[in-house]
């Protein structure tokens, strides 16, 4: 399986993954599924830490990287997606999200109930 962690998603993994369920925590550490991180996330975490709206790691490229997960760039296909995404979900970082799942095959691994509205494969993080 593929995943893509949303960025709540992500820092639950470094930083506390009790707060992940156990379908959730097994899937990321399964070597057999692939882990991807978009390069949305750094982006959301540096904006919304310097809004002091989000505590999180400093190092997240590092750890990124020492979790054997994948960044996930995104593409000129990825943005063009979001045109034919209805508007469930106001916050731009989580509508890049969806589209990168939907385009790319990839299972998201989120906690955001609102993300349900979308036709993307989701696995509960909680």
């Amino acid at each position: 399986m593929k995943l893509l962690l949303d960025t709540h998603t992500m820092i639950w993994a470094f930083s506390a993954p009790r707060l992940l369920s156990a379908q959730a925590r097994d899937a990321i550490s399964t070597e057999e599924n692939e882990v991807f991180v978009s390069v949305i996330s750094p982006w959301e975490v540096a904006i919304k830490r310097s809004k002091r709206e989000l505590r999180a790691p400093d190092d997240l490229g590092d750890a990124v990287e020492a979790h054997g997960f994948q960044f996930l760039p995104v593409l000129l296909r990825h943005t063009k997606a979001i045109d034919s995404l209805p508007n469930h979900h106001g916050d731009p970082f989580d509508r890049m999200l969806v589209a990168q799942a939907i385009i790319d095959g990839l299972t998201l691994v989120t906690s955001d109930r609102a993300l349900r509205s979308y036709p993307v494969s989701l696995l509960p993080a909680t």
